[in-house]
């Protein structure tokens, strides 16, 4: 598969999932407008619209979707996959457009991303501190839903739930998930460069 027609289809199941899940949340009392920042409370949604953004760049061919870029999406929306496959999945009872948007935005995206960089992206680019760089994204997320939270008494995910659980317990699970982020970035760019190896003439 030509690697524009599948960042295309990255793109276009990111967006679809995304307008699906507006959808479903606007086929309520909600104004659009609360709609939408509900939806921009979520890193699945931050994310998605990430890798929308990037994957339709790759798809018209844009300079600006480089192999730094790509592997920074790549780990942002496969810490989205993990995190739910570990710790989200099977806690809300999904039907109808909810049930199909939250497999486009967990499940679709983040394999099909695997799936062109492995197959595509151009390899042995990548430094060591590409992961540092690549977790000021999330980083920056977690102080805005942190902050965000405070102000509403309504936290985006049960495990930074400070009302709940209590900001030790937040802190602490916030650190192991940023200790995994970490440790897959740095099996990102020892991939990157034993591929990289690999394909050199």
């Amino acid at each position: 598969m030509p690697a524009r027609l599948l960042a295309a289809l990255i793109a276009l199941a990111a967006w679809t999932g995304i307008g699906v899940h507006f959808h479903a949340l606007a086929d309520g009392p909600a104004s659009w407008s609360a709609v939408l920042w509900r939806l921009l409370g979520y890193f699945t949604i931050t994310t998605n619209l990430l890798v929308a953004v990037v994957f339709t760049g790759v798809a018209a061919k844009a300079r600006f979707a480089t192999p730094w870029l790509l592997g920074a999406t790549l780990l942002n929306i496969a810490l989205v996959g993990v995190v739910y496959a570990l710790l989200l999945q099977g806690l809300q009872q999904l039907t109808g457009g909810s049930q199909l948007a939250n497999v486009l935005l967990h499940r679709v995206t983040p394999a099909l991303t695997i799936v062109f960089w492995l197959a595509f992206v151009r390899k042995g680019t990548l430094t060591r501190q590409a992961p540092l760089l690549w977790a000021l994204y999330p980083l920056l997320y977690l102080v805005y839903a942190l902050v965000r939270g405070s102000f509403e008494a309504r936290y985006p995910y049960p495990f930074i739930d400070v009302a709940r659980i209590g900001w030790a317990q937040t802190l602490i699970n916030s650190a192991l998930i940023a200790l995994g982020f970490a440790l897959a970035g740095e099996v990102l760019v020892w991939l990157d460069r034993r591929l990289g190896g690999m394909t050199r003439p």
